[in-house]
């Protein structure tokens, strides 16, 4: 699984200019079963994207796609980890734990 790290380098204003086409590419990223979470930093200073189990390579592809990323107004920052607990409802998305 993946954290990935939103820092926006752009102001605010252009943040927001771009939050409905960001919006949208969450969207799909969720529909295609890319992430299990995103949201805001506080303060908001960017965002968090977990990523369900994938590759690297693949994390960073789908990344690119961002438009924060595509129009320059955030660095991204991709953190592997190995959730080794998990609360029961997340079990089936915990690849170290769904495996038989």
């Amino acid at each position: 699984m993946y954290v990935v790290l939103l820092t926006y380098t752009a102001p605010l204003e252009e943040v927001d200019y771009a939050l409905p086409d960001h919006y949208a590419w969450l969207d799909r990223q969720f529909e295609a079963g890319n992430f299990l979470v995103s949201g805001r930093r506080e303060p908001r200073t960017g965002g968090v994207i977990i990523t369900r189990p994938m590759t690297r390579d693949h994390v960073i592809t789908i990344m690119e796609t961002d438009p924060f990323v595509l129009r320059k107004l955030v660095h991204y920052e991709v953190i592997e980890f190995q959730a080794t607990r998990t609360v029961p409802e997340l079990n089936a998305c915990n690849e170290a734990l769904a495996r038989p």
